[in-house]
């Protein structure tokens, strides 16, 4: 799985599917999306065309997507089926239960079958955290490959990261830059600014370096081809461990949406 990728959650028709392949245009190759965003048919439209008219393999490209509570879970083989038809490319890389329900290890159990007959390469979670792992992971087969949960500076789940490293299990960060309302303050944040200006790049930039140097995958959203491509160059410079410690203390335990 590539270590930086384009997230797509509130990107809708024409602007979902322009900027899917402005992402694979410029390199991206992991697109992660969801049935609860209502864009699997668009991000599946975007990944065929940019596979005939830029000639990229569907090998080439990690599609990440998941399946919601409630009637999603409790009809687990039906909805994992139903993302699988709206993508049509064939397979799904790897899918996500997107929260904690009274029917997870139910729907987990199902999209493990789906890993067994080849639909699904992967299987993993979104907002699980120590307490959800530790009565989940006993009642399941197959291990999370991923742990998907909202990481940014100010909301930093110091003590989570590690736990779920520790259980060879991959942590990705949702929100890298803040999330809706909430990425101009931490853009414009003293310090990374400081740094960002420090290096001759960006703020976002060193937010999504930091995440890396600290072994979490990004999957920072935008629809501007810009944008997008500026967030993919973040490889040819590394933050100093007294820089990854400044940004370390700027923690506010701050979440910026509800799970």
């Amino acid at each position: 799985m590539p270590l930086n990728g384009l997230g797509t959650y509130s990107l809708h028709g024409e602007t979902c599917v322009n900027s899917v392949k402005s992402a694979l245009a410029s390199g991206v190759r992991l697109i992660d999306t969801a049935s609860a965003y209502g864009n699997e048919e668009e991000v599946g439209q975007a990944i065929r065309e940019a596979m005939e008219e830029f000639g990229i393999q569907r090998e080439e490209i990690f599609v990440i997507t998941k399946i919601y509570p409630g009637s999603e879970m409790a009809n687990p083989e039906r909805s994992i089926q139903a993302c699988l038809d709206r993508l049509d490319i064939g397979y799904v890389d790897l899918m996500l239960l997107h929260h904690p329900d009274r029917n997870d290890v139910k729907a987990y159990q199902a999209m493990e079958k789906f890993v067994e007959k080849g639909k699904i390469r992967s299987i993993g979670l979104s907002n699980w955290y120590v307490k959800e792992l530790e009565e989940f992971l006993p009642q399941i087969t197959i291990l999370p490959a991923l742990v998907q949960n909202e990481i940014h500076p100010y909301y930093q789940e110091n003590d989570v990261i590690p736990y779920i490293q520790g259980l060879g299990i991959v942590v990705q960060g949702w929100y890298p830059l803040g999330g809706r309302g909430h990425t101009a303050e931490l853009l414009g944040d003293e310090v990374i600014s400081g740094i960002a200006k420090a290096h001759g790049v960006s703020s976002a930039q060193v937010i999504l370096r930091w995440n890396l140097q600290k072994g979490v995958v990004v999957i920072p959203g935008s629809s501007n081809p810009d944008h997008i491509e500026e967030n993919t160059e973040i490889y040819d410079f590394a933050l100093t461990n007294a820089e990854m410690d400044r940004i370390n203390a700027l923690d506010r335990g701050e979440k910026h949406d509800w799970y």
